[in-house]
């Protein structure tokens, strides 16, 4: 898919007894991408995320992450990742900057920035209340800049914004293309297909542990999307909507002779989203 993988998944496989998690997947990410792995909850997305982390070791197949198998070099790999889980892993009697202190002198790092760290994800550096009295979403906000503690290469976030106020989720997105665009490695699982869309350049669906798809989104809308042309309007004095494909020849005869009836109250083009494409390709729904 591209050079200079930084994450590459050969074909690796697990299974919790005689449940097959994950089911002989491949996949690769470069230098500065943003990879959205996608599917519901139970489809393979977090047992993936600690095959590639370390934290399970693949039952097939091989994971390398920056040239080097995670399984036989993966203390020296941990060193220059950031992994931030859904669930929450803080010292809740500690404020924010000594949890992170605390986190980064696991790395040997003597004085973090912990003030740039916490003003990265908007949080006040200079609160010295316990992370007890933290909101989920400034909580999770905390998981992010602690991942961010080593200056990681590659950043594997799970779903790293369910749930969370509006404020808190801009935040994080914001983290997400700024170490992007630092030619940071992002790996994001999630079901939330529309922040998917906006942050991914490459997108994996994920269902029953394979992969159904593997591409750019507007590769993917291209290729199983279609667009069109939604009409709302009155005709004997009921209100009708239609929804014309603009790729049908028979799509410019019907506009105009919606229009000609001059009751028109609104048009607007609409494409497939990456949900309804998943759909498309599953069977499935991500809630």
């Amino acid at each position: 898919m591209v050079g200079d993988e930084r994450i590459s998944a050969e074909n690796i496989a697990y299974s919790y007894g005689d449940l097959l998690a994950v089911d002989h997947i491949s996949f690769g990410v470069g230098a500065g991408q943003v990879l959205g792995f996608l599917g519901p909850n139970g489809a393979g997305k977090t047992t993936t995320l600690k095959m590639l982390i370390g934290l399970l070791a693949p039952q097939g197949g091989k994971v390398t992450i920056l040239g080097r198998d995670i399984t036989r070099e993966r203390e020296e790999i941990q060193g220059q990742i950031g992994v931030c889980f859904e669930e929450k892993s803080l010292y809740e009697d500690m404020s924010a900057a000594a949890n992170l202190r605390f986190f980064a002198s696991l790395f040997g790092i003597k004085r973090p920035d912990t003030a740039a760290l916490l003003d990265r994800v908007g949080l006040p550096g200079e609160r010295r209340d316990k992370v007890a009295n933290y909101s989920k979403g400034m909580k999770q906000r905390l998981m992010v800049a602690r991942a961010l503690v080593n200056r990681p290469k590659v950043l594997f976030l799970d779903e790293p914004t369910d749930g969370l106020d509006p404020v808190s989720s801009e935040a994080i997105r914001d983290v997400i293309m700024e170490e992007k665009a630092g030619g940071v490695t992002v790996f994001l699982t999630t079901h939330d297909m529309m922040e998917a869309d906006k942050l991914s350049d490459h997108v994996a669906f994920i269902s029953d542990g394979r992969i159904a798809a593997f591409d750019t989104p507007e590769n993917l809308k291209h290729e199983y999307g279609k667009r069109v042309l939604k009409i709302r309007y009155h005709e004997d004095g009921r209100l009708r909507e239609q929804e014309l494909p603009l790729e049908e020849k028979e799509t410019g005869r019907r506009i105009q002779e919606i229009l000609e009836g001059g009751n028109v109250l609104d048009m607007h083009t609409e494409e497939a989203t990456l949900e309804d494409i998943f759909i498309r390709l599953t069977g499935k729904k991500l809630g």
